[in-house]
């Protein structure tokens, strides 16, 4: 017997169970992440987008958040008062201030993705048969693939 494609209703099954599973894996390797350093959701999310993206001014970054800018005001203090980001003028505009990531904050974000790594590796060695971690690096291909058609 071969085998068949997968109906629309497979498809949707398959959807729902793997947002539900990435969903669950997503939040507790955060919960990991944020243990390690003691920085709020908010605050590693905005420290993680300055490291890749460079600096940036509080508005534009609340806007790229989807908060208020008076959270992020609060939030960009806590940051400062860490010494994890550091406030400087605007080169075009020195009446504008831009946050931009401090040695510290670059190392906060390093070790934070290095925590999750290992706490990833740990639970893959642990749980897993080496044929089991070959369907599973086969399976994140087809996710990678996945994530490029979203």
């Amino acid at each position: 017997m071969g085998e068949t494609e997968p109906s629309a209703k497979d498809a949707t099954e398959i959807a729902a169970a793997l947002r539900l599973v990435v969903g669950r894996i997503a939040r507790k390797v955060r919960a990991a992440k944020n243990a390690v350093e003691g920085l709020a959701l908010s605050e590693a999310s905005v420290l993680a987008r300055l490291d890749r993206d460079g600096p940036g001014s509080p508005g534009s970054l609340a806007e790229q958040e989807g908060v208020r800018p008076q959270a992020m005001a609060a939030t960009l203090a806590a940051l400062e008062e860490r010494g994890l980001v550091s406030r400087g003028p605007d080169a075009s505009d020195r009446r504008r201030a831009v946050m931009a990531v401090t040695p510290a904050g670059r190392k906060t974000v390093a070790d934070r993705r290095s925590v999750s790594v290992r706490r990833l590796a740990a639970a893959i060695t642990q749980e897993f048969t080496p044929d089991e971690r070959g369907e599973l690096l086969a399976t994140v291909e087809l996710l990678d693939r996945l994530a490029e058609r979203l």
